[in-house]
């Protein structure tokens, strides 16, 4: 029993020291060998193992929790200068109807803050993200007349702060913004816009804060690639001046100004174009018959329908202004020349009417005292003929209207009256042959005018036109 007792004492010992070798082995493993700096030299001390020291935080580096970040620096002293500048990314649309643009920036803010100095031997600085920006101050500044903006968060806050050893401190975040554009459309399409972004300090007067663009002109940068569908960008520049609060104070304010220029290669086609077709088609009915009333009537109800649509078009895509675009005037112009055409048919009509009217009481009355009609014949004039003409002379007055002799003149067969129409115009209505004739006969004095009147005064109005607006 004895022994049995020795020989338990004896395994326990054994298993005590295996342990006791373990546990310096795993020690060994955590220490490792000599480790080597950056060009090599082999360090003459063993470094502490990183995992197991204990982390120096950031926000104690910076003496956040020292000091009152509620409170501007410098609180009670003079204005700290706050520097703005300013990268556009891009500049995403431009609404007519709600007078508003769209763009994409990085705003940097730049001040001196020596309460979030450090000790830094290489004089380098610190970078943090959105989190830091929570626990110190940073300007107040804000999007004057902004409808809608935020700060994008895929995958993170795109914001970033940079701290230097003396205190300076770079503050930098990318912002979508929509704000309100004062647009004038009185030249519209042929027109240009200014619109500017504005900021300004929301509590901070300019007696604790002063804005300021940090190297002037240089202060705004844009990306080359910039472009829109319908404006071309002339320029960008930077103002500023103090703006005024009755009730608050005098604060600064930035502006950040971008003028506008549209493209009139679009509108050409689907405004200017379709309406001058529709003008000119207009003048077509100038020379189809007169008495084609359903041709005529239809293409003059066609084109004012058409017009109407185009105006209608034009006007849903814009705002409701209370002043005349440069569009208006020409389409209403067009319009009025296109419901022209359409009244001068229907006067056309009306007096083609009155006098087939008076035609048909004359031959009523000639067919009453039984003479020869005359109607719609000008300048009519009576020929005697003696027994002395020739078959010829007979056959070539086929078509004229032979009188009768009177009751009480005596019959005569070797004289003949006959009543010959003689217009104006019979001499080339007969080199053009029967069809010219009739062709030239139904034709309105007023058509035959409305041919030249009508697109020489478009034409006017165009050179008019295009010479004040381009």
């Amino acid at each position: 029993m004895p022994y049995f007792t020795k020989l338990l004492f004896l395994l326990f010992c054994l298993m005590l020291i295996g342990e006791c070798r373990k546990h310096r082995r795993r020690n060994r493993r955590w220490t490792g060998p000599v480790e080597t700096l950056k060009h090599g030299n082999p360090l003459s001390k063993k470094m502490v193992d990183v995992t197991k020291a204990r982390k120096v935080k950031k926000d104690h580096l910076l003496r956040v929790d020292d000091h009152d970040f509620t409170m501007r620096p410098a609180f009670a002293g003079p204005a700290i200068p706050v520097g703005v500048d300013v990268q556009v990314e891009s500049l995403d649309s431009i609404s007519e109807v709600d007078m508003d643009f769209t763009m994409t920036l990085y705003l940097r803010h730049y001040w001196k803050d020596e309460r979030l100095s450090f000790p830094s031997s290489t004089n380098k600085s610190m970078t943090f993200d959105g989190r830091l920006v929570k626990k110190i101050w940073v300007p107040d500044v804000f999007f004057v007349h902004s409808k809608r903006s935020f700060i994008h968060d895929t995958t993170t806050d795109n914001i970033m702060l940079r701290v230097f050893p003396d205190g300076h401190v770079l503050y930098s975040l990318r912002v979508t913004v929509t704000a309100a554009c004062n647009m004038d459309f009185s030249r519209f399409p042929l027109d240009s816009q200014t619109c500017t972004l504005e900021l300004e300090s929301y509590a901070y007067t300019d007696e604790d804060l002063m804005l300021y663009w940090k190297s002037g002109d240089e202060s705004l940068s844009t990306d080359d690639k910039i472009s829109l569908s319908q404006f071309l960008i002339q320029k960008f520049h930077t103002t500023s001046r103090l703006a005024f609060y009755s009730s608050t104070g005098w604060y600064n304010r930035l502006y950040i100004n971008f003028t506008l220029r549209r493209h009139i290669f679009f509108f050409l086609l689907q405004t200017y174009f379709p309406a001058t077709l529709m003008v000119m088609l207009s003048w077509v009915s100038f020379w189809i018959d007169r008495r084609a009333v359903p041709a005529r009537v239809s293409l003059g109800i066609t084109t004012v329908l058409t017009m109407s649509t185009i105006i209608t078009g034009v006007n849903a895509s814009m705002p409701r202004v209370s002043y005349i675009k440069a569009v208006d005037i020409y389409l209403w112009v067009s319009f009025v020349f296109v419901f022209l055409s359409v009244l001068e048919y229907a006067a056309v009509n009306y007096l083609t009417t009155v006098k087939d009217g008076k035609d048909r009481k004359l031959r009523e009355k000639a067919r009453e005292q039984n003479l020869p009609c005359t109607c719609g014949m000008s300048h009519t004039r009576t020929m005697m003929l003696d027994g002395t003409y020739s078959e010829a002379d007979t056959n070539s007055l086929a078509g004229y209207t032979q009188a009768p002799m009177g009751p009480d003149e005596p019959e005569k067969p070797e004289r003949m009256v006959v009543h010959l129409s003689l217009d104006s115009e019979s001499s080339a209505a007969k080199k053009k042959g029967l069809r010219g004739f009739r062709i030239i006969n139904n034709t309105h004095a007023i058509d035959t005018y409305s041919r030249m009147i009508f697109p020489g005064a478009y034409i006017i109005f165009n050179l008019i036109y295009w010479s004040v607006y381009c």
